[in-house]
Parts: structure tokens; C-alpha cells; sequence
């Protein structure tokens, strides 16, 4: 049996998932799982001598514990993959030293250290002249601003290669630094047009240029597990790139009939559909869509929409009692009018998320009625940016699939047929991995292509429609 292990990392948990061929279906079996999340540390000196009150960083090395104790477990079930490969979140990266030392730990895209590098990158391109040669929709975290942050700190001075997260654990299990396409795209510094980075930018942010490898494509080896890191595991495998960047790897596993609209529904919700080139123009700059790369150097032109983070803080506030599907009965008979915008920057990361939801609605909300304010201002959303996207693309669709996690809250699901009129189909759950493990698989040959992924996809899980 030829299993391929998918390291699948989000921003509240990691999954290992194990998957095989039988005949014409895929089998999945999650094997290791564990909790992720920033930490808070003391707040260091900023740029002009002005004081961060905290930083908000992710705990790389604990993470990469995790994922080798996620290998060790498939060899003590004797199920070893011939290849893994690791996807996470976009825009947040590690910069290592000439040693090969990470550089004072790793940020998370919460932090907000950006706020005041955003306008000094603006005064030397534009918005308006970023997105025309990237595509890549404003977001106060985009990499292109981290790393601004960086060079005013000091901590751009001794760093000698950028590595984007999922870079930086393959590296650290084969001892070889590649830089993945999809992922590399979410930094707002990939030119669209050529699919590499973009030297106009880094000259005039005065970014190293030496810092950014040759972008690789998903399905190409980054090498083999380390001789340390076969000691630990138990066994030698290939790492094989996925799609690095979880939505584009949990867009490869939808069951996609034509160009059929996509919510990537999760910590965040990505709203689009897969179009084979960027659409730069300036309406789609004005209606705030981006274009992010795809296998192949295709795209997907979509928005991010605050998401599921909103619901998972307000559960987290409330010591974690209540599981999702109570909170979404509690939602279904809390039915208040109180709509908030899910993408107002107050819900980034404020410091209760109760306390922000109560303060835009101007009073005290129930459980029931924050989860219902959630849930309906999320479907609202979705219905507004799916009007836009009709409106960019000059198409009507009648179909939506949403994909993720988030697929799996029938309210949600509701709520947002209801407000798009559109047929909604849902799943599957688990794509990030999937598709994770479907790009390992084509790499190996096993599978010819994406579209034939997604057929044996298609009938290997549950698809269902409302």
C-alpha cells in the first residue's frame, strides 16, 4: 500500500492525515492531531524608539515538534507515507541567518506591527501600482508590509533567506530551502504576469533581492528526511510540495463543475472562483479582489472574508463550554436584527471579541444572539462579495460549493443559500488535506492530473446539496 501523509496546519489546530488508492477512491484516516495558536509575548522596541505593547508570534519550533511526532506516530502504526508535504496559512514567514538560524522568532499576521509600515511602503508604491503588477487584495498583513516592518527594526540586517512557513518545516526536515508558488503569492510580491517575484517592488522597498529563490510548482520533490530527522521518525520519506497555502490546496480538492464559484470556509472564509489568468484591473482593485496563484500559474480570483475566526474567539471567551453545534441551536432560536461588518478591522484582533461585537451592535448580546450576529453577518458577506464577483466577471453562477471545515455548520450553510439564491453544495470537510495529498499523489504519477483528482474526489466523500 502506497500512503501519502498531508501536514495540514491552521491557525487553531494541526491535523496529519494519511491517505491511499483503492481502486478509484481515496481512503483519508487522521492520525495525529493538535492545538496551534499565537502566543503573546512583552513587547520589544519599535521603529522611531516607539514601544509595542505586546507581540503576537507563532511558536515555529513547538509546531515543528508536532509535525515530527505526527510522522513518528504513521511508522508505529506501520503505515509510512512515501511522501508528506505541509500547507499552512499564507503571508507569515521565517527569516533565517548566514547559520541558517531563525531571526528573532516568527510573527503572526495578527500582531498589527504593520500599521504604521503600510503608509511608508504607499509613499514608494502606490496601492493602485502594487495591485497592477501583484493582483494581491489590501490586507494590513500582507508580507509585503511585515517585511517593511522588518527592515525599519533591524531585522531584515543579518538575514540571508526568506522561507515562507511551510518552507521553512520542509527545509527543516530535508535540509533543502525551495519556495513554493501558491504561498509565495499571498506576500503581494509576486508579479502576476510573470509568476516570480517582482524585482521592481524589491528594489524599490529595498528588500534583498538574494533572499527570494526560484518559485517552485506544487507536485515537484523537495528532497528526502534528514538522517536526524530518520532517526527521530523512525523511517526515510520525500517531502513533495503541495499547494503550501491551505486555501489553494482546499480549492484543489472541490468537486468544481466548470467555473464554479468557491467559500474556503474556515479561520477565514475565501470567497472566489479559479480563472487560468490575474485580473489586475482597477475594478477589480476597487471591489477589493485578489488573485492568488493556483497549480499551474493559474489563479484564483477571490476575496477574504473575516470568517469562522469570530465564532472560535467568542467560544474561547466563553471557557470553550459550548461546541459549535451548540452555539449554532443557540443561533437558530437568538434570531436578532444586529448585522456587523465581518471585515471591519476591530475584529482582527481585539482583545475580547465579545466586547468588540457588543460595542458595533451598540448593546449586550445573548450567546445565542452574538453566534446568530455572526453567522448572519457572514452570510450576508458571502452574498455581497458573490454579487461582486458577478459583477467582475460578467458571469452568473447558480452554483456555490463551500469547501472546509466551515462546511460542515448546516445553519451557516442555510443561511447563506438564503441570501445568495444560489444552489449550495458542501464539501468536502476536509479538503486542505486532500488536496494536500492529491498534488503528492500527481507528483507521483499516481493520479495524471488535478481533474482527475477531482473526479476520484468526488466519489470517494460526501458531497451534499441543500
Amino acid at each position: 500500500m502506497k500512503y501519502y501523509l498531508a501536514i495540514d496546519i491552521g491557525a487553531s489546530s494541526g491535523r496529519h492525515i494519511l491517505a491511499h488508492l483503492e481502486g478509484n477512491k481515496m481512503i483519508t484516516e487522521e492520525i495525529y492531531r493538535f492545538s496551534n495558536g499565537p502566543e503573546t509575548l512583552p513587547g520589544t522596541p519599535g521603529a522611531l524608539g516607539t514601544q509595542n505593547s505586546r507581540r503576537l508570534m507563532w511558536n515555529a519550533e513547538r509546531l515543528f515538534a508536532e509535525i515530527l511526532n505526527g510522522l513518528k506516530k504513521a511508522g508505529e502504526m506501520n503505515k509510512i507515507p512515501c511522501s508528506v508535504g505541509v500547507d499552512t496559512w499564507g503571508v507569515d514567514y521565517v527569516l533565517l541567518d548566514g547559520e541558517d538560524k531563525p531571526i528573532d522568532g516568527v510573527y503572526c499576521y495578527r500582531d498589527g506591527r504593520t500599521k504604521s509600515a503600510i503608509p511608508s511602503v504607499h509613499r514608494r508604491l502606490s496601492y493602485a501600482e502594487l495591485y497592477s503588477r501583484t493582483g494581491i487584495q489590501h490586507q494590513p498583513f500582507n508580507t509585503v508590509y511585515q517585511l517593511f516592518d522588518d527592515k525599519r527594526s533591524g531585522r531584515l540586517e543579518g538575514a540571508k533567506t526568506f522561507l515562507m512557513l511551510p518552507d521553512y518545516f520542509h527545509y527543516r526536515l530535508t535540509g533543502v530551502k525551495k519556495q513554493e508558488y501558491t504561498n509565495a503569492t499571498t506576500t503581494g510580491m509576486v508579479n502576476a504576469r510573470t509568476h516570480r517575484w517582482d524585482e521592481e517592488i524589491l528594489q524599490a522597498l529595498g528588500y534583498d533581492g538574494a533572499l527570494f529563490g526560484q518559485l517552485s510548482q506544487p507536485g515537484e520533490t523537495v528532497g528526502e528526511f534528514t538522517d536526524e530527522v530518520a532517526a527521530y521518525v523512525g523511517y526515510k520519506a520525500k517531502v513533495v510540495l503541495p499547494a503550501t497555502h491551505d486555501t489553494a490546496s482546499a480549492v484543489l480538492a472541490a468537486p468544481l463543475e466548470g467555473r464554479t464559484p468557491y467559500i474556503s470556509s474556515g479561520t477565514w472564509s475565501l470567497l472566489g472562483v479559479e480563472r487560468g489568468s490575474a485580473d489586475t484591473s482597477d475594478k477589480a482593485r476597487e471591489l477589493d479582489y485578489s488573485n492568488e496563484g493556483s497549480v499551474g500559474g493559474n489563479f484564483r480570483l477571490q476575496k477574504n472574508i473575516m470568517g469562522l475566526w469570530m465564532i472560535q474567539q467568542v467560544r474561547h471567551e466563553l471557557g470553550d463550554k459550548y461546541d459549535f453545534a451548540t452555539l449554532a441551536s443557540l443561533a437558530r432560536l437568538n434570531r436578532v436584527a444586529d448585522v456587523v461588518d465581518v471585515n471591519d478591522e476591530r475584529f482582527l484582533a481585539p482583545t475580547s471579541m465579545i466586547e468588540a461585537i457588543d460595542s458595533a451592535v451598540g448593546k449586550q448580546l445573548s450567546v445565542g444572539g452574538l453566534a446568530y450576529c455572526i453567522f448572519n453577518s457572514l452570510a450576508k458577506s458571502y452574498a455581497e462579495s458573490l454579487s461582486a464577483l458577478e459583477a467582475l466577471t460578467g458571469e452568473k453562477y447558480a452554483t456555490l460549493n463551500i469547501i472546509g471545515g466551515g462546511s460542515k455548520n448546516e445553519f451557516l450553510n442555510e443561511l447563506t443559500a438564503q441570501y445568495t439564491g444560489k444552489r449550495v453544495i458542501t464539501g468536502p470537510a476536509e479538503g486542505t488535506a486532500i488536496g494536500n495529498v492529491m498534488m503528492q499523489m500527481v507528483g507521483a504519477g499516481e493520479m495524471a492530473s488535478v481533474a482527475e483528482g477531482r473526479e476520484i474526489i468526488r466519489r470517494s466523500f460526501d458531497i451534499a446539496e441543500l
